[in-house]
């Protein structure tokens, strides 16, 4: 936990932004794997753990703005847990090291938010069905009617999205742990190897340093597969091999890393004039990184700069902005630049990106296919922390669609693609402060070049 006055003083100004009502925060539950005592690992809430930092399973928490009073509902160890699992910090404890005082059984919430059912009452959206269970019984209301407090929302989306220094600090010691799992796989891939036997040495390393994955690595010869977690292939000589993977600290933060190199020491020529390519997007969108410039219009910066370098080998033609214009080229990228992170690798995704990422007068695009996955497209401020990420996909299965329907023809060589339809993906990706003054690469770097990546792997 940081200290006290830490979340003291976040409650504070979040009672401020707030004003009046009762502020109701509904920590996580462990989850059971196959029945009831063979958990999950726990991990909670993020808005919890921002205003209380509390790491503790069937909690819940109050600030009720109008009477000037912050509680914790929880129980206290039985004597029946302390057998099974020793004598542990009680609640009160850790309450107290938040700097609450008061404390009560967790049944009393119920009670506590009956005697106040005449005020308003401002919780966040939900994503865990117990808590959403928790909500119909707290209010006698149905699970359509769960009506999340879009001003509650809004107050915590303008805390968070702005890092303190000793953030900055844990989100750095994330992205180290992540660099040296990232270098780790650069030395062990290799034909012959599995990708589960890479994904098991980097979360082995994590943990070696005390650190979780802040999400399930993607390491795969699949890289077109955006998400792809599938980790049976065993690797081969011309395979392309794609690392999307980052640590999460103790205290929740998260880093989120991606490289793409060749199995073999050595890119191919076709390889690595993709690859040059999305280094080039990279390296364009990273150096527009500013306050008060909008992501989403680095983001098309950066789909400019793929249609231009893709066009210099043939895969598409015409004029590379009304290319753009066309969302010809999601062929190719159909996912987003980027997004916010923090205490979630996607920066408070469970508050709603149309909050997040956006504002009321820029809503986010729903519809058009490749910007409705732009998670982050609003101005940016000194403070944000956010991931770039540009990449080339050959979706064997988008290709055949748009092929049929000669979508987009006057911008894309459909003969040439078909040469690229099983080649896979590449994508590049490091975490970046918004600074006054522009930008800063947060976390040692790691090599992008190239040229960097054959000489490293060369030695292995």
């Amino acid at each position: 936990m940081f200290a006290a006055h830490t979340y003291q003083e976040r409650r504070n100004v979040l009672k401020k932004n707030i004003g009046h009502g009762i502020l109701l925060f509904l920590g996580n539950i462990e989850n059971p794997i196959n029945f009831e005592h063979n958990p999950y690992r726990f991990r909670q809430d993020s808005t919890f753990l921002y205003y209380f930092g509390i790491q503790e399973p069937r909690l819940a928490a109050i600030i009720d703005i109008d009477e000037d009073k912050t509680i914790v509902f929880g129980d206290e160890l039985s004597i029946d847990d302390i057998v099974w699992m020793g004598k542990q910090e009680t609640l009160k404890e850790k309450s107290l090291r938040s700097g609450i005082s008061e404390t009560r059984p967790f049944s009393a919430l119920a009670t506590y938010l009956q005697e106040n059912k005449n005020r308003t009452v401002h919780y966040l959206p939900p994503y865990q069905p117990s808590n959403k269970i928790l909500l119909t019984t707290l209010f006698s209301i149905s699970v359509s009617a769960i009506q999340p407090s879009v001003p509650f929302i809004t107050a915590v989306v303008k805390q968070r999205e702005i890092k303190e220094e000793q953030e900055i600090k844990e989100i750095e010691e994330a992205i180290r742990v992540s660099t040296e799992m990232h270098l780790l796989a650069m030395r062990l891939v290799r034909p012959g190897i599995r990708e589960f036997e890479i994904a098991n040495a980097i979360q082995h390393l994590a943990a070696d340093q005390s650190c979780e994955m802040a999400y399930p690595p993607i390491v795969t010869i699949n890289g077109g597969i955006l998400h792809n977690h599938y980790r049976q292939h065993t690797l081969k000589s011309g395979d392309l091999f794609l690392n999307d993977s980052g640590a999460e600290t103790a205290m929740g933060y998260a880093g989120d890393l991606t490289r793409t190199f060749p199995a073999d020491s050595r890119f191919t020529t076709k390889q690595k004039e993709i690859y040059n390519i999305v280094l080039q997007s990279f390296m364009n969108a990273r150096n527009t990184l500013a306050p008060d410039t909008n992501f989403k219009d680095i983001h098309l910066k950066a789909s400019l700069s793929l249609v231009e370098g893709l066009k210099s080998i043939g895969l598409m033609k015409g004029n590379a902005e009304e290319a753009v214009q066309a969302h010809a080229h999601t062929l190719f990228f159909q996912c987003g630049l980027g997004h916010m992170m923090g205490l979630d690798v996607h920066d408070m995704e469970d508050l709603g990106e149309q909050y997040v990422g956006y504002t009321p007068d820029e809503p986010k695009d729903t519809h058009t296919f490749g910007l409705k996955s732009l998670r982050l497209g609003k101005p940016l401020k000194a403070g944000h922390v956010v991931t770039v990420e540009p990449g080339i996909y050959f979706i064997p299965e988008l290709i055949d669609i748009w092929q049929g329907e000669n979508k987009n023809s006057a911008f894309i060589n459909y003969d040439k693609v078909n040469e690229y339809r099983n080649f896979g993906g590449v994508r590049i990706e490091d975490d970046f402060l918004i600074t006054a003054d522009g930008y800063r690469l947060l976390g040692p770097e790691l090599m992008k070049t190239a040229e960097e990546i054959e000489n490293y792997r060369s030695n292995y």
